[in-house]
């Protein structure tokens, strides 16, 4: 048998195993496929210089605009991320403003003499006697180093 008869054997048993395939199914109307061979190897593409460049033209500002765009969201999203981190930076300002405030009002409780007074009497200690104190005059004292110095005054225990 020949190659053209035998291919066009193939082409009507295949159409008719595909007419069954669809009967099979429950198809109302059958299917015919026809098989059409197309040779294209004579064709020979032919190179078109004014299409190469639109096509180039086209694709460096499709990939420009794409750049801009990307810029554009990085730029956007750049800034509302700055956004976020300034509020975090301020609400962590405020509380330590707060913290702050408490810390200095705290301060301000513990160094009332007052109640340094009612610690010290609790502890068993006395208010100074005259001449204990003496008081430092920073004005007739030298801006640089000062050597240490023995003072005159006694610290008497509380046995005696």
């Amino acid at each position: 048998m020949p190659l053209a008869q035998r291919r066009e054997v193939e082409a009507v048993s295949s159409s008719a195993q595909r007419r069954r395939r669809r009967y099979a199914w429950g198809g109302v109307t059958p299917e015919i496929y026809f098989d059409k061979r197309i040779d294209n190897s004579r064709l020979v593409r032919v190179h078109d210089t004014q299409r190469s460049r639109e096509i180039a033209v086209f694709a460096a500002s499709v990939c420009v605009l794409f750049v801009m765009t990307m810029t554009y969201c990085w730029q956007h999203f750049s800034a509302i991320e700055y956004g976020y981190k300034i509020e975090a930076q301020r609400v962590k300002r405020d509380s330590l403003i707060e913290q702050n405030r408490a810390l200095r009002l705290e301060q301000a409780s513990l160094r009332d003499p007052e109640r340094i007074d009612v610690l010290a009497r609790k502890m068993g200690l006395q208010a100074p006697q005259a001449g204990q104190v003496m008081h430092m005059d920073p004005s007739g004292e030298p801006a640089g180093p000062v050597l240490a110095k023995v003072s005159e005054i006694a610290v008497l225990s509380a046995s005696n």
